[in-house]
């Protein structure tokens, strides 16, 4: 069983598709499953593969695994086992840990040169699909990137997914265009590098072209972060500080002053306090997921 599961995960995430992995940790009681017993779950909510027990667990496992690939979290939950279904008690307790397993998030760059190089190098380091697409573009000056276009961003042969990340830097007059294709393919980030003139430009261009004011809004410009930056190198890496940011849901501002690392440094300040590592509960906990 295990090697059919390990490979039909292979064949899922050779072909880019998300799925998550869901294997019982421990069983209390009665219980179909057994520990170690896996299944892995579809992106509809559906049992690809694997065997945890029927319905009492196989219900509540899928919906966590779903909500585990839209957050891409790691996640251990408590399946009740005792609560009845129609009338029917399935006893015990179960403990699953459940594993998002998730394709490699889209950076697309329109545009060559320093900034996009770099751009480019960044994204590869920080786990991005890299697509570069420009007439300008040479696939030795991107010799990271995942696949290089000589045509631009609005070429048919760019596929621009929903959620990817799109900077365009490309400077010239077809950068409408490009953020157009961005907006309408619903991806999770756009940024242009323009100048503020040249940006309220584009912006106003667009509107007039009947995109509406909501959407044009999505448009990030100017690109990036606050760090000052200078260099085409520093400009780049405000960018992908930027992309990270609206990835990982985090505020851009310094760690030093964030709220969570105050709180961190007050506990310090606190009496040592024993830490449990989670375990099962050897009764119902209002924890406890049930059916």
């Amino acid at each position: 069983m295990f090697d059919d599961v390990f490979g039909t995960a292979h064949e899922l995430k050779s072909r880019g598709e998300p799925f998550a992995i869901a294997t019982v940790i421990s069983v209390q009681g009665s219980g179909s499953a057994k520990p170690g017993s896996k299944v892995i779950v579809d992106t509809d909510g559906h049992v690809v593969l694997g065997w945890i027990g029927g319905g009492c667990a196989e219900s509540t496992v899928c919906q966590e695994a779903l909500e585990s690939m839209n957050d891409g979290k790691v996640r251990v939950i408590n399946v009740d086992l005792t609560d009845e279904v129609f009338g029917m008690p399935c006893g015990g307790m179960m403990q699953v840990a459940i594993e998002p397993v998730l394709p490699k998030p889209d950076l697309l760059v329109a545009g060559h040169g320093r900034i996009a190089e770099t751009l480019a190098q960044l994204g590869n380091l920080l786990g991005f699909s890299v697509t570069v697409a420009d007439p300008g573009a040479v696939p030795n000056a991107f010799p990271t990137a995942d696949h290089v276009f000589s045509t631009g961003l609005n070429s048919a042969e760019v596929e621009v997914r929903p959620g990817s990340y799109v900077v365009v830097a490309t400077h010239h007059k077809g950068d409408h265009l490009s953020l157009k294709k961005a907006i309408d393919s619903q991806a999770g980030y756009v940024a242009l590098i323009a100048s503020r003139s040249r940006s309220q430009l584009i912006f106003e261009y667009l509107e007039d072209a009947g995109m509406p004011r909501e959407n044009v809004a999505k448009i990030r410009s100017p690109a990036g972060l606050s760090l000052g930056a200078e260099t085409p190198e520093e400009i780049a890496l405000s960018i992908m500080s930027e992309v990270v940011a609206v990835r990982r849901g985090g505020s851009g501002q310094p760690m030093a002053e964030s709220a969570a690392v105050r709180q961190l440094e007050a506990n310090l300040d606190k009496p040592a306090q024993t830490l449990d590592a989670p375990t099962l509960p050897p009764a119902i906990s209002s924890q406890s997921k049930g059916l």
